[in-house]
């Protein structure tokens, strides 16, 4: 390479490092360093800091970066931390096994007939059904049912919770015309009760005594006895089950306490039924309720004790004994 070729100024070669700067140029960087800039030396030297154009020619880093360079390194080689446990939320869902549909229990044919002879009875809505209805359906379809199966659907259909539901209501029986044919008994609605509970209280697990007791305790006031003679009609063998009708008549015999001592504090007040209810803080209908019934209670009590037996008294003196014979 020629000087020529050297000193042209269209030559894009870099000018030396170490090549002295023209006058004009020492005289800038005096002026620069005379403010805290960069001084002459350092801007021959390119020494100010950045990187020069030599060192980014040949990928050099300037003391900054190669200071950076060891933390990088340090980043690089630190042990990556495990993945952490997704969240329920971002974890993939799962496909959990379909569990196989129960099989829908097959209806008896003798059921199915029956639905369609009566469905005021045996469809959408259950009555209790009279007694005897088993002979009298044998009697009216001889040619649709067979004794034997028409028995076991008759049994079928009495176990259902549904009817047993209308029992335990209190619905009348009816017969197949769906006439009013004569009222339930009493015990036929005590343990249709207590079959109910015991079927929720399998399927729920929960305690469901109080209701239990509440529920016999209406039943009581409904059969129109006694609770005396509801627990002879319907006592039975099982020992929870008493337990349970001892709590509902216990119930029964509080409230009963409690509006003959309403009904006594009336009586003595000498005031009306609108006064003494706000004596009381009670609403006038409530407090005439409570004292009709607690009237109705005193009458019942009273024909009670009146039908009771008498107690035998003794009609003969027994006869003295006899004294010694004399010698």
């Amino acid at each position: 390479m020629t000087e020529a070729t050297t000193a042209n100024p269209n030559n894009k070669s870099r000018r030396p490092r170490g090549e002295r700067l023209d006058m004009a140029q020492q005289l800038q960087a005096l002026r620069a360093g005379t403010d805290g800039s960069t001084t002459a030396s350092e801007a021959a030297a390119g020494t100010d800091g950045s990187t020069t154009a030599s060192e980014a020619a040949a990928g050099t880093p300037s003391a900054p970066a190669q200071a950076k360079r060891p933390q990088q390194q340090h980043q690089q080689r630190k042990p990556k931390r495990p993945q952490q446990a997704q969240s329920p939320q971002q974890q993939p869902q799962q496909k959990q096994p379909q569990q196989p549909a129960r099989p829908q229990r097959k209806v008896h044919p003798a059921l199915e007939r029956l639905f369609e002879l009566y469905p005021n009875l045996f469809g959408a809505r259950f009555l209790p059904l009279k007694l005897g209805v088993y002979e009298e359906l044998l009697a009216r379809h001889p040619d649709d049912f067979k004794a034997e199966d028409l028995k076991v659907a008759m049994g079928l259909h009495a176990r259902s919770t549904r009817y047993l539901e209308s029992v335990a209501a209190g619905h009348p029986r009816h017969d197949l015309d769906g006439n009013v044919a004569e009222p339930v008994a009493p015990e036929h609605v005590h343990h249709a009760i207590l079959e109910l509970h015991r079927r929720r209280s399998q399927r729920t697990g929960e305690d469901l005594r109080p209701q239990l007791v509440a529920r016999l305790a209406r039943a009581v006031e409904a059969s129109g006895l006694d609770r005396e003679a509801y627990a002879v009609l319907v006592r039975s063998r099982d020992a929870n089950n008493n337990a349970v009708l001892d709590e509902a008549l216990a119930l029964l015999a509080e409230q009963a306490a409690k509006r003959e001592a309403l009904l006594r504090a009336f009586e003595a007040s000498g005031r009306s039924e609108k006064e003494f209810a706000d004596m009381y803080g009670m609403t006038q209908g409530e407090v005439a309720r409570t004292l009709q019934r607690a009237r109705t209670d005193r009458t019942a009590a009273a024909a009670a004790v009146q039908e009771a037996p008498a107690t035998p008294e003794a009609t003969e003196t027994p006869a003295a004994p006899e004294a010694p014979a004399a010698d």
